[in-house]
Formats: structure tokens, sequence, C-alpha cells
């Protein structure tokens, strides 16, 4: 793909996604480094965004054979693990070509992160661990946990503490969002902490938990957070719909590497886009509608692989709006699609499909997966009252026993 091509597409909705600034060649020789994550290296620097009900097994295999990463985990209950929960102790399950292998942990109990820790070390079942301070889920803010940790950052120590105590050599990084909104910023904060605690890198979603998935990511902050704490590595996550952007990231904030999210969702890849421009070529034309049929019957056999043939195929629904979006008269196949339930009716649904058709240049910027909209966080009673305390909220551990796997965000 043309390197210097300009976009400013709309959604489904029509909401207009950004164009973003151009041009943006591949990388030089030597321009950029591999992430130093102690016991492995991560090139390019390049990181799948941890995703509820997104980046199981299947998907983070499919994306891992477009181009080299790391691909971390769903968010992990520490307390469902440390219990036994065997639904989560399938989510934090590798395939055993996965390497390296990246888990997420959620938790606002410095116990249940540490035992969970302890738990995954002494059993080798991890190498690099991640903890979610970013979750922006009503749900779970409203118990005080994700996204409204980091505004204490005397609680959000106590958390990583634990889980850099008992992780050994396993690296150990965390994921933030800029604050709980524009009036109670944290990511300054969060990057002290992560850097005082032991952690390798920290990632931040460039906007605040009120913004949810709403309007364009502050890239500026992302420059702030890496001026501000050198000696750990910083990641920048927002916008990322094609390889370009993310050197463009890295180009104007000095991060160390960039996390993608919903860029990669029906189009995994991007990861390979992504590996062309770091090793400084350019990448190939987005695939026709051929090609997308094919990789999504890829995933479809990945998922029934992990899950069974219904359960496979039943999961597969959601994926197939990310992957046909944009088609041209796409939409009443995506339709029948939604109610599959079995491999034989998604292939006969996809066979018409004319092959030959190109990429609908509109999909790539589009809008996928999270709607746009704004929220006003919800938060314990009295949770700003004190912001220098080290206790989570009251009703964080029920919020967390209550918590299904795969919920959150």
């Amino acid at each position: 793909m043309d390197s210097t091509l300009l976009r400013a597409d709309a959604d489904d909705s029509g909401d207009a996604i950004a164009p973003q600034a151009l041009p943006c060649p591949p990388a030089a020789p030597g321009e950029f480094a591999a992430l130093d994550y102690r016991r492995f290296k991560v090139d390019p620097p390049v990181v799948l965004a941890p995703m509820a009900g997104v980046t199981n097994q299947a998907y983070r295999r499919l994306c891992r054979g477009f181009g080299a990463g790391l691909y971390v985990s769903e968010m992990i209950i520490a307390r469902g693990l440390v219990e036994g929960h065997a639904k989560t102790q399938q989510l934090a399950s590798f395939h055993p070509e996965e390497s390296p292998r990246s888990l997420q942990l959620y938790g606002s109990d410095p116990r249940w992160l540490g035992e969970a820790t302890r738990l995954l070390v002494d059993h080798d079942a991890v190498d690099h661990l991640d903890l979610n301070f970013g979750c922006p889920v009503r749900k779970v803010t409203a118990a005080g946990g994700g996204a409204a940790i980091p505004i204490k950052p005397k609680l959000m120590a106590r958390l990583v503490g634990a889980v850099v105590k008992n992780a050994g050599k396993v690296p150990v990084t965390v994921k933030v969002r800029l604050g709980i909104d524009d009036d109670h910023l944290s990511f300054l904060s969060s990057g002290r902490v992560a850097r005082e605690e032991g952690c390798v890198a920290i990632g931040l979603h460039a906007r605040t938990a009120a913004q949810l998935y709403d309007g364009q990511a502050r890239w500026e902050a992302i420059a702030e957070l890496k001026a501000a704490t050198p000696g750990i590595l910083v990641l920048g996550n927002g916008d990322i719909q094609e390889g370009q952007d993310a050197l463009r990231m890295m180009r104007q904030t000095g991060c160390d590497g960039v996390i993608v999210g919903r860029g990669c969702l029906g189009r995994p890849w991007l990861f390979a886009e992504l590996a062309a421009l770091f090793a400084g070529r350019e990448p190939e034309p987005p695939p026709d509608l051929g090609r997308v049929v094919d990789v999504l019957k890829h995933h479809v056999a990945l998922l029934i692989e992990l899950y069974g043939p219904r359960s496979g195929v039943l999961e597969m629904r959601k994926w197939c709006g990310w992957y046909l979006k944009g088609f041209p008269s796409s939409g009443p196949v995506r339709n029948a699609l939604f109610r599959a339930s079995s491999l034989e009716e998604v292939e006969a649904l996809i066979a018409p499909l004319d092959r030959a058709t190109p990429y609908p240049l509109t999909a790539i910027r589009a809008r996928r997966c999270k709607k746009s909209g704004t929220q006003k966080v919800a938060l314990p009673d009295g949770y700003l009252d004190s912001l220098d305390d080290d206790q989570a909220a009251p009703c964080a551990a029920a919020m967390e026993a209550s918590l299904s796997p795969g919920e959150g965000g």
C-alpha cells in the first residue's frame, strides 16, 4: 500500500475518522529498536492489545501467523485463577506454538494478585504479565477497579508491587488510560509507580475512561509520559488503524513501541503490514475478498479447534461483520452468518461471494467494535475524597467475585 495515501473515511454510522498526517515512509535501518523485556525481545516493537472476548488463543495464533510481536491474552481475573474457575483457567491457557506467552491479570486486592502471580510462575505458565488498570466498564469502575485505580497511586503501587515481587524473572508491565476524566488525570503518576515498582514497560491508551473509545487519541500525552519517565519503556495505544499509523506515532511521540487494539479486528493481516514497515519495506496491498474469506475460514477452524464445532461457530458470528465490513453487497451474507450454527452453513454462505472483489479502502479506517460516545465514569461513593490511601474500595472484592471470565475490557 502506498504510504502517501491520504484517507478521511467514515464508519457505518457516518462518524468521520480523522485522516493522519502524511507522508510516512517505512522504517530506516536501525530507526526503531526491539522492546527489551529482559527475558526476551519483542521485534518489531508491536503488541496485540488484550481485549475481552477477542484475544483468545485462536485469535492470538491467527495474528501471530501474520507477523512477529507480542500477543496478549484476554483479561484474566486473579481471584478466579487462584480459586480454580474452569473458564478462567481455559482463558489463561496457551497453545504450544505460542511464545512468548503473555497474560493480562486483573485485580484490586494485592493478595489475589500476588497468589495468582505465584501460581503462574511456579507452574512455568507465562513469560510475561501485564496488569489491567485501564478497564472503563461501568461495573468495574463503580467498584473502584480498572481505570479507577491509578488515581490512587499508593493503591496502584501496592498492587503492582505484589505482582513484581512474586513474578521473579518474569517481566511485568502495566496498561493504563490518561485518567478517569480530564479533571482526574493520572497517567504521569502511573508512569512513576510502574518504574519505581520494577515494571519493564507501561502502555498508555491515550484516552480517558470517560472518553471510552470516542474521538481521537491524544498522542501528545504519550510523548509527555515518555519524556517524564526515563528508565522504563513506554508503549502508545490509540488510533492505529493501519501500519503507517504505528510508525507515525513512534516518530511523533518518541515512544518505544505500539499497542494495536480495535484496528486489527477482522484485519489480522495488519500485523504483516507492521512487520514489513518496521523492516523497511512497503506492505502488500490489502487483500481481496477471496483472501479475506480464506482468513475467515482459517479463523473459524482455529475457533473450532479451541471450543468445539458448535461453540466455535457461535464464537465466530461476531467476527463476520468485521471481516466483511465495507464490502459492497455483503450485508445479506453478514446477516445470515450471524445466525449460522455449523461450519457447513458458514462455507455455504460465503461460497457465492465474488473472490475478486477488491478490499474497500473505506473500511480500513472505519470504526470497529466499540460505538462512539462518552460516559460519566461510575465510582464508589466518596471514592475521590481521599486519593492518598492505599486501600481498594470495600465493594471491589464482591465485584471481582461476580465478574464473569471474559467480562471487562
